[in-house]
């Protein structure tokens, strides 16, 4: 098996190249997903949240907008938001791998892959990247988004030529959606039968 990582900035479409993978048969490990699941109703990590951060938590789950304030200035509470979530997502993706253990190749949808060193449990990673002015235009038309919200994500995220130069593969969306899916495709065909 060949673990793959997927990784890119915000507003580079990383989703819709996740997607590609895995209409493609490819099984994709969400992270954010996984983090949504255990933080909505009944959600596994809601106890340790509302313990640390009392209020940020109720019958729907995670209030994301009081948890985001919360943490989202403060350096040390996202440390202790991440105690929480990191060890019951790594639960989930061992879980995953167990699923998918016959699979040549699988591939890890993970936002902040080299910001949280996530690229070690990894064979090869690959990187979704578009020109900074697609990037604004995707992200600024997210419903309330703003510029101030736009640069404070960027300023978190390790920036897009760091990341491109760190990656094993590259797959641009600066493009058409058929001209990112031959990317993937070829990527496939790369891959999978070199784990085979």
């Amino acid at each position: 098996m060949i673990r793959l990582g997927l990784t890119g900035s915000i507003g580079m479409g990383k989703s819709t190249v996740a997607t590609m993978f895995a209409e493609a048969g490819v099984p994709v490990f969400d992270a954010d997903a996984e983090v949504h699941a255990i933080q909505g109703p009944d959600g596994e990590a809601l106890p340790a949240i509302e313990r640390e951060f009392p209020g940020t938590t109720g019958p729907a789950g995670v209030d994301r907008a009081a948890l985001g304030a919360a943490v989202f200035d403060d350096e040390a509470a996202m440390k202790r938001l991440e105690a929480i979530i990191h060890p019951m997502v790594a639960e989930r993706r061992a879980a995953f791998l167990a699923r998918h253990a016959d699979a040549p190749l699988v591939v890890f949808d993970v936002p902040l892959l080299f910001e949280t060193g996530g690229q070690s449990y990894l064979d090869k990673v690959a990187v979704v990247s578009a020109p900074h002015a697609v990037q604004r235009t995707r992200v600024l038309a997210r419903r309330g988004m703003t510029e101030a919200k736009f640069a404070a994500i960027l300023a978190r995220q390790m920036p897009d030529a760091e990341k491109r130069a760190r990656a094993d593969y590259l797959i641009s969306t600066g493009t058409s959606h058929a001209e990112t899916r031959a990317e993937v495709d070829a990527l496939i065909a790369c891959l999978a039968p070199a784990a085979a």
